[in-house]
């Protein structure tokens, strides 16, 4: 789907977060392909999956329904343009929870007959990867989210613009063959890319995900829902050594992972301390959860690193890319940011705003995908790269 100058609408509601985006692309402005964010909403529903401890399908898929036209009219407004100005519209396709993702790619359809514009299926886990091309080194600007509808939350990313050599475009140092590292709350997936179209998954992970992961621990160790952010923080003043946690997989031959075995080290510790009659030894007392939080993320980190960064040397890449919603983690990212600069490869991992899920990628990954009539469209909770 190429044309010097289109905007497309983004769609994306494959878990609990309703995203539109609109986002323009001018290839005129460059020599490589520029993207333009006008608007990107994010609506989170976190606050209400909370009291659950995770996401309920069910619960998300009717936030979903109430939430997506308001959310896709916001971003129509932000971005100043009508329906009259859109050139495509790309809808996530999958992986992520079919009820959610019903929503969204119904929602896509029916825009695209009535609007009578072409609509574009997207993988979820390949918009990930093209979050890269939003990415810019000067653009580090702060999010506010603004309280709506009670206890969801809405994210206005601001617009990412492109003007001249005012801003390094992250895109001008996007060099192909590429490798890219998918982490997620469902996903953990090492991809090679000849060209931007190009996926081939030379490495995932056997069981649970990274993001899945750090949110058990979480569970683990009584901290609430997301994980990620939660051991996040308290990590940072936690022992890394405090804890000899496994690092599954991490001499194999191949590239895959394997988070359980570091989940269960984990729950044997914190059992291990329950048993215990001392106060200072409590699952509750602040410096065990610390520790654990630290020597849990060094683990990951450990592996998702090592693993990454053998394959770019075996594949020989000229690129480096991160993205996915553990992309966000700080430890991961400057631990992956040194390793890379230490074997001379570029890497690039969008601001944290884009590495969550939210629809600006979307966007892009419509540009680079196939045309698709809408009556074919059809949510698939399974998809895989291709």
């Amino acid at each position: 789907m190429r044309k010097s100058r289109q905007i497309i609408l983004g769609i994306e509601s494959s878990c609990d977060e309703t995203s539109a985006a609109v986002v323009s692309v001018n290839c005129q402005l460059s020599t490589v392909n520029c993207f333009e964010i006008l608007s990107n909403i994010v609506l989170s529903q976190i606050d209400i999956h909370k009291k659950y401890g995770g996401v309920v399908p069910e619960v998300a898929a009717r936030q979903h329904v109430k939430n997506i036209l308001p959310v896709i009219q916001g971003a129509l407004d932000e971005a100043k343009v009508s329906e009259k100005d859109i050139d495509a519209i790309a809808i996530t396709q999958g992986p992520g929870l079919i009820t959610s993702l019903m929503v969204g790619v119904e929602t896509a359809r029916t825009l695209a007959y009535v609007w009578d514009k072409p609509c574009v299926p997207v993988n979820h886990i390949k918009a990930h990867v093209y979050a890269a091309w939003l990415s810019s080194n000067a653009h580090n600007s702060p999010h506010s989210p603004l309280s709506l509808r009670g206890e969801e939350k809405i994210d206005r990313v601001p617009p990412l613009k492109v003007r001249g050599g005012q801003e390094e475009l992250l895109s001008e140092l996007i060099k192909f063959p590429i490798l890219a590292l998918v982490v997620s709350g469902g996903h953990t997936e090492l991809l090679f890319m000849k060209n931007e179209k190009s996926f081939k998954k030379i490495g995932q992970t056997l069981d649970d995900a990274a993001g899945e992961a750090f949110d058990k621990v979480a569970k683990i160790l009584d901290l609430g829902y997301p994980g990620g952010p939660i051991i996040s923080k308290l990590a940072e003043t936690g022992n890394p050594q405090a804890f000899a946690f496994p690092r599954g997989m991490m001499k194999s031959p191949d590239f895959n992972f394997s988070f359980s075995g570091l989940k269960t080290a984990v729950l044997y510790a914190v059992q291990g301390i329950q048993k215990q009659k001392h106060k200072k030894f409590q699952v509750s007392s602040f410096k065990f959860q610390e520790n654990v939080a630290a020597s849990f993320q060094q683990a990951a980190t450990d592996v998702l690193v090592y693993k990454t960064i053998k394959a770019a040397q075996q594949y020989k890449i000229k690129t480096l890319i991160m993205g996915g919603g553990v992309a966000a983690n700080k430890l991961l990212r400057e631990t992956m940011r040194t390793e890379a600069e230490k074997i001379h490869i570029p890497f690039i991992v969008p601001e944290i705003k884009l590495c969550t899920d939210n629809a600006a990628p979307i966007a892009v990954a419509g540009y680079f995908g196939k045309v698709m009539p809408w009556q074919k469209i059809e949510a698939d909770s399974g998809l895989e790269i291709k």
